[in-house]
């Protein structure tokens, strides 16, 4: 199993990077949100992989951090229905954080808005993942993920709110008409300027700048 791949940034495009390394450029399948935070071609780069073998291919996939590869091997492996490309696509629409915390609280209705994901699907989703998944912390959505969950529930079910502030903000942007992979986007660059601590109504004025 290849677990990273290390070398030179060739070439990019919103789904796909070309690594040279050794003498060997290797395509690597990235999500939107890999793409994001690739460097500039020419640069260093480093990222986590995914191989998935079959008698006609094999197919690498790369990702920025080994939480978002290893949240893409649980979508693969333990969800009936998701294969890789699906995975990939799901991936490319939310950040990890707010697909944990969709999961985690059991939003179909936002993860059926995913390309490639309907109903019952999302459901699946919820189903098989509720129990693998935690609230994430905001400081994991601002920058590099941490991977361990930022916390569960309190004792009376509910999320503490400053957990809750990149996905309520998520949800009150596609409420105004924004669409999911936009509204994710803006929340997260939103973050980056206003920091950790942000609360929900400061990150969608911000969003909106």
């Amino acid at each position: 199993m290849i677990a990273f791949i290390e070398g030179k940034l060739i070439s990019a495009t919103p789904l796909q990077a070309v690594v040279e390394t050794g003498g060997l450029g290797y395509d690597v399948h990235i999500p939107v949100t890999t793409a994001e935070k690739l460097p500039a071609t020419g640069k260093p780069v480093k990222l986590h992989t995914h191989v998935v073998y079959r008698e006609d291919a094999q197919t690498l996939f790369g990702f920025t951090t080994r939480e978002e590869r290893d949240f893409f091997r649980l979508l693969v492996e333990k969800v009936s229905g998701v294969g890789p490309k699906v995975a990939l696509s799901i991936l490319s629409k939310l950040s990890l954080p707010n697909l944990q915390t969709a999961i985690a609280s059991g939003d179909t209705n936002l993860l059926a808005k995913c390309p490639g994901i309907g109903k019952k699907t999302a459901e699946r989703l919820v189903i098989e993942l509720k129990d693998k998944v935690g609230f994430p912390s905001p400081r994991a959505s601002g920058g590099p993920v941490s991977g361990a969950p930022g916390g569960g529930p309190s004792a009376s079910g509910e999320t503490p709110p400053s957990r809750n502030a990149v996905y309520d903000a998520l949800q009150a942007l596609i409420a105004l008409g924004m669409k999911p992979a936009d509204a994710d986007k803006a929340v997260r660059k939103a973050l980056e300027v206003l920091g950790p601590d942000a609360s929900p109504e400061e990150l969608v004025k911000s969003a909106f700048r």
